[in-house]
């Protein structure tokens, strides 16, 4: 994955998510990290009526600008992905649901501990 970036991954919670045909999708909550890694790998941005749902979008192919994270996403297909609770760590089948949602291959995905159930 391709970490859009530089410095802490907190330096993107409250910016404004772009779409791939430059909509508003809303603001960055939450910033999520690989468990083996530990790089940003996915975030939540609060979407449906009211603001009430978090959505995970992947970092993969995102680009800061300014106070922008342009996702390589658009807005149907954000708002559309599995709900899952943001409660602070995804479990490996839920990361699975959500790459396969956005169409998507796990990044380095081996047999390391936190890929793909087996």
């Amino acid at each position: 994955m391709n970490a859009p970036l530089g410095d802490a991954p907190q330096s993107l919670t409250g910016l404004q998510v772009v779409d791939a045909e430059g909509t508003k999708v809303g603001k960055v909550q939450q910033v999520y990290r690989d468990d083996a890694t530990n790089e940003p790998e996915w975030v939540t941005v609060r979407t449906g009526l009211f603001g009430m749902k978090e959505t995970f979008i992947p970092l993969a192919g995102a680009q800061r600008s300014g106070d922008e994270l342009h996702v390589p996403h658009v807005k149907a297909t954000i708002k559309a992905a599995p709900r899952i609770d943001a409660n602070g760590h995804l479990d490996p089948s839920e990361e699975a649901e959500l790459y396969r949602h956005y169409g998507m291959t796990r990044p380095g995905g081996g047999g390391d501990e936190g890929d793909e159930p087996r």
